[in-house]
């Protein structure tokens, strides 16, 4: 299966630089609604991506309003399921304080870390987030037959479940895989473990550091996924790019997601490791504008 993640347009909270992620939540700026109409061509542009079988959306305003102009370019039907909304903050519900927001990615961290039994403070554990996600690309799956999906989420829920489920993804450096409002995720696998192979991991994995028993982190068996794109830009590129209202963590420098200087380059993808980090991204992933500084949720 082709899995298309796409991360919703910008919203006033963004640009208020809060953790907003109650449902329904709230609306698009006029940038976020130039960012939705961006989409329709961005996909055109993916490699290797057949039509879209299904498009599927959170049950939170911005998403849905970022799904539209996609959902009457293809003739569509939008799914709007609530597996798919984003990471709850809990008692941290609209605080845009450094230590609120501190707090919240800390929790985000420990589970892309293999912690996922860690409570986020009065909200979900990550296994509980990590499971309502899962049911919904299990869903798209059996009903596209294998086919190219594509939904429409969030930052933090669409960074913290592709690093948890993609072998390529090295969950040590997340600060290599930002994620701009309506920056685009690329992967390909299943759900389930291919027959005769369950808990040997993804080639990717092993590529990553894991041996024959899974992932280098003991999460092997669930690393069914391989990244093969990361967009981090806009889907309409740099032009649709506002680095003044990058939400969250452009304050945090305790978030795990966003380090160091950007690695962006004017076009195409970046010639080396992004930066922030030695490691560089996992092998066989291909990162598109790598290191726009974005925030982690809402």
């Amino acid at each position: 299966m082709r899995l298309i993640l796409i991360r919703h347009g910008q919203t006033p909270s963004n640009v208020r630089n809060l953790l907003d992620t109650a449902v329904p939540g709230p609306g698009l700026t006029d940038l976020g609604r130039r960012q939705a109409l961006a989409i329709p061509a961005a996909l055109a542009w993916l490699d290797g991506t057949d039509p879209l079988a299904a498009l599927y959306v959170s049950n939170q305003t911005r998403a849905q309003l970022t799904a539209a102009p996609l959902a009457a370019a293809l003739g569509l039907e939008p799914r709007i399921r609530s597996g798919l909304r984003e990471i709850s903050a809990g008692g941290l519900e609209m605080q845009g304080d450094l230590q609120s927001i501190g707090a919240y990615l800390e929790v985000v961290r420990d589970w892309i870390q293999g912690k996922p039994e860690i409570r986020m403070p009065g909200a979900d554990t990550g296994n509980d987030v990590l499971a309502r996600f899962d049911a919904v690309v299990r869903e798209a799956e059996l009903a596209s037959g294998g086919g190219t999906v594509a939904m429409v989420s969030h930052g933090a829920m669409i960074r913290t479940w592709s690093a948890c489920r993609a072998g390529n993804l090295d969950p040590e450096h997340p600060e290599n895989y930002a994620l701009s409002n309506t920056g685009i995720v690329v992967l390909e696998g299943s759900t389930t473990a291919l027959p005769g192979k369950a808990g040997s991991g993804t080639s990717a994995s092993r590529a990553a550091g894991g041996t024959g028993g899974g992932a280098a982190n003991g999460r092997g068996r669930d690393r069914t996924w391989e990244v093969v794109s990361w967009q981090s830009q806009p889907a309409g590129g740099l032009a649709l790019a506002d680095t003044t209202a990058d939400g969250p963590t452009d304050d945090s420098d305790a978030d795990g997601f966003a380090h160091g200087p950007s690695a962006t380059t004017a076009s195409g993808p970046a010639a080396g490791p992004a930066a922030g980090s030695a490691a560089g991204p996992a092998a066989g992933v291909r990162l598109e504008q790598p290191g726009l500084r974005r925030n982690a949720s809402d």
